[in-house]
Parts: C-alpha cells; structure tokens; sequence
C-alpha cells in the first residue's frame, strides 16, 4: 500500500530556464537564447511566443540591445547552485532533475574538444546534490542547441547533428558515469508539433520541405541519435537507467458519440507514438495512414529500423499539466498533437493561465502508460503555475498546496493499482522563467525567488509555504498529505 520506500520524491527544472549566466564559463549562445519576452496582449498563445523567426533571429545577431531576453538570465542558478541544493535538501529530496546545456559543453557544436569549464561547473553541481544524497536525473537535451546547428544546418532537420549529438552525449556519459544513475534523452520530444523552433531548432521558413516533411524528419533523427544515447549509456554505465519522455496530453470525448470517441483515441494515439518509437522500438502502425494521408516521406538510412529496435528506454517519463478534450465536429477539430485546445472540460477548473486541472486524469494516464509499455514510469514534470504574492516575506500557496495534494493522491492510487511508478519530480522546484511564456511571474516553485519579468529584483529565495508542506511530504513518503 502507498509509495514503495525507496521512492523518488523531488523536483524538476531546465538549464534555460534556471542557469543565466549566457556568457560565461566558455558557454555558446543557444537557440532559447534568442527567445524574448512578450506581454500577454503581445503574445497569442504560450505556444507561439517560444517561437523565433530567421529573419529575428539575424536582427537579434546585428543589434540585440534593449531586448528582454529571459531564458539569458534564468534565476542565475549557475552562482546560486549551492544555496538551491542546499535548500532542495532542506525538503528532503532524493532527486533532482535538471538538464545539462549542450551549448555550454561544445559551444558552437562543432568543436572537437568539450569546453572544461562548462563540464566542471555540472561536475560541481553533481557533487554538489551527491553532497546531501539527491541523485540527479540529468536531461542531455531540455529543448535548447547550440544555435550555430541550427543556422548551419537548420537544426535537426540535418542528419548532420545526430553525430554531433553523439559527440556530446559520449563526452557527459563518458565524464559523469560514476555521478548520475538516471537520464533522460530528450525532453518533450512531441514539442517539435508545436514549436518546431524550440523543439528542433527548425527555421521553417528556410527548409525546401513543407511543415510536416520538415518536422517528422527532423523527429526521426531525433529518435536515431535518442537510440544511440540509450546505447552508449547502456554499454558504458550498465547499472544506469536511461528514459524517453513526452509531454502527455490525456484526451477525453467531448460526448458518447462513437464518433467523438474514436477522435479521442486517434488524438491518444498520435501523442503517444513518439513514446512507442522510443519504448517500443518502432514506428507504430497506426502512422502509416497518417503519413501516406499527408503525403509525409521520412528519409531512413540503412540499420535505422534496427537500430531503434535495438536500443529501447529502461522507464518512460512525461510531464502532466492538464488534459484535453476531442470532438468529432469538424468546427470543433483540432490538428492531432495540438498543445492548445478551445474546447473546454465543463467538469474541470481551470488555471490563472487557462489550463484545466486533472488530477484523475493524472491516474488515468499512469494505468494506461503502464499498461501499454509494461516499463517503470518517472513523472517528472508536473505543477501550478500562479502569480504568487509575497507578503511580509512569506507566500501563502494553499492552491498550490492542494493541486499537488489532488496529483499525489491520484498518482498513490496508481501505484496501489499496481503501477510501477520510480518517482516524482514537480516542475519548477524553485521559481524559474517560464518556457512557453518567458514570464518570471508564472511561478511554480516552492521557493520564491524574488526577480520579475524584467529580471529586477534581489534574487533572494524565500521558502513558500509549500515548501514546507512538500517537506512533510517526502518525510512521510507521501503518507502526511494535511
């Protein structure tokens, strides 16, 4: 009954959106770098705002001065690591997931040698939660490449950078080996359909491919250089376990109808076929009428298929925010793996930032994911962004307290359904700048940090009070919820 002792409580953040210091330690600029912050009424969607153009991105090269750019400064966790850990360890973590910068290991990409400076700064960081016994679940890539590939070689739509990937992932295996036990290949890999900038460093304008070409190839060498990872990692750290991850997206029929409920399951399947590559080992089935209906060619090389079915995830990961609903009405249908969606759950409440809360979807995802793959399943994104006041040097966070309190619940449930579940890690431990909307006044932490959308402020960490319910949480291995 309840979570197995040996439970992975901890929390979850992205080198973008915590690290700052762009250009220091030998780091190149990266392609979130060159992502700006919009106002709401700037901005249509979180979606849209993560995206940067090539003729942006040229003008930003020529003159960048005066542009709030926040993924640069994050919470400047590259001089504050120690007192993050620290205060991390206060709450009793086991893990901590963070991503390491590839642009802050091979600056441009292209180098030969890694940048040393940037491999002793993760040393110290890893040494630094080993200190306080938190193991580091490390992302290799949270969304960010060097932005040179993606100038050179428009990104991953060049077969060209699974071997640059490789070069950087053998280099962090080959370093951190005896520090880090879990991994994770890429991030969200299914952001790709929805900013095929942030998720695969495209200029789409620039491709001689139409939209969809240009993404599913870019996502197939995606896949390619995820598989190779998994293999270096199983041959060079055999006690280690490597992850693929998604961003799940649960999706209910609006009505009965049969019709409504098979556009649900065709949306179901289409987000999880980019865990069945991974998990599974190969393109599913159900994509071949998909492809051939959007005249969708993916360019394979010789060894691909077996490779992919060669070297598949020892766990699955995704992140859960909210779930979706489908319909079959043509006015009301979507375009499948869209992260935005108009339709709205009459039973669900919904966020300052308009995302319905789920936690029995959370439960429903878990059963499901389980069932499907029959693999261990890391949760390793999931929390309430809200504008949180700070009164008299505290915040008083009782709606966050509860959306947590509702998603552990529902995810205990799972696990006494018999879901393997290794552990939890909830999104933005510690505030951070938003991905989708580059906001520091999205806040998901349990440790306010005290900057703004403009990055002014102290910088000081303020413990919320969900700081110090989550800490009876993890002491009481999810049993002490009040």
């Amino acid at each position: 009954m309840g979570f197995p002792k040996n439970f992975l409580w901890g929390g979850a953040t992205a080198s973008t959106q915590i690290e700052g210091a762009y250009n220091e330690g030998g780091k190149g600029m990266s392609t979130l770098d060159y992502v700006t912050y919009k106002t709401k009424e700037e901005r249509n969607d979180d979606i849209s705002s993560m995206d940067v153009t090539y003729d942006q991105y040229l003008s930003y090269l020529k003159n960048d001065e005066g542009i709030n750019f926040p993924k640069r400064r994050g919470i400047d966790f590259y001089h504050h690591y120690k007192e993050d850990i620290k205060l991390f360890a206060e709450m009793g973590y086991k893990v901590f997931r963070l991503s390491i910068s590839w642009p802050r290991i091979y600056p441009t990409g292209l180098e030969d040698e890694p940048n040393e400076e940037g491999l002793k700064f993760y040393d110290d960081v890893f040494d630094e939660c080993h200190k306080y016994g938190i193991e580091p679940l490390v992302t290799m890539i949270h969304y960010e490449i060097p932005v040179t590939l993606a100038d050179k070689y428009n990104g991953w739509e060049s077969r060209k950078l699974i071997d640059l990937f490789e070069k950087y992932v053998k280099t962090i295996v080959d370093r951190y080996k005896n520090k880090v036990k879990y991994w994770i290949t890429f991030n969200e890999i299914n952001m790709m359909q929805a900013s095929a900038y942030t998720g695969g460093g495209l200029f789409l304008e620039r491709s001689p491919l139409d939209k969809l070409n240009c993404e599913f190839q870019a996502l197939h060498h995606q896949f390619i250089a995820s598989s190779k990872a998994m293999a270096y990692v199983h041959e060079v750290s055999p006690e280690a376990m490597v992850g693929c991850m998604i961003n799940r997206q649960e999706v209910y029929p609006e009505t009965c109808n049969p019709d409504d409920v098979l556009c649900a399951l065709k949306d179901d399947q289409f987000n999880l076929f980019f865990m069945d590559v991974m998990a599974r080992g190969g393109y599913p089935s159900f994509m071949n009428r998909y492809f051939r209906e959007n005249n969708i060619h993916i360019q394979m090389e010789e060894g691909d298929k077996e490779l992919l079915a060669k070297h598949t995830a020892d766990f699955v990961a995704f992140s859960y925010y909210m779930s979706f609903v489908a319909s079959a009405d043509p006015s009301k249908a979507q375009v499948l793996g869209s992260f935005i969606r108009p339709l709205k759950n009459p039973y669900l409440k919904i966020s300052e930032w308009g995302w319905p809360v789920d936690p029995v979807g959370l439960r429903i995802t878990l059963e499901k994911i389980y069932d499907r793959y029959q693999k261990p399943i890391f949760v390793v994104e999931n929390g309430l962004g809200a504008k949180d006041v700070l009164e008299d040097g505290k915040v008083h966070d009782s709606y966050r307290i509860d959306y947590l309190r509702q998603h552990i619940t529902a995810m205990k449930e799972a696990v006494e359904d018999g879901v393997d579940l290794l552990g939890y890690t909830s999104w933005g431990c510690i505030d951070l700048v938003s991905a989708g909307t580059s906001e520091m006044s999205k806040r998901y932490g349990y440790i306010y940090v005290d900057l703004d959308d403009q990055g002014n402020g102290t910088g000081e960490r303020i413990r919320k009070d969900s700081f110090y319910w989550y800490k009876k949480v993890i002491a009481s291995n999810g049993e002490n919820l009040e």
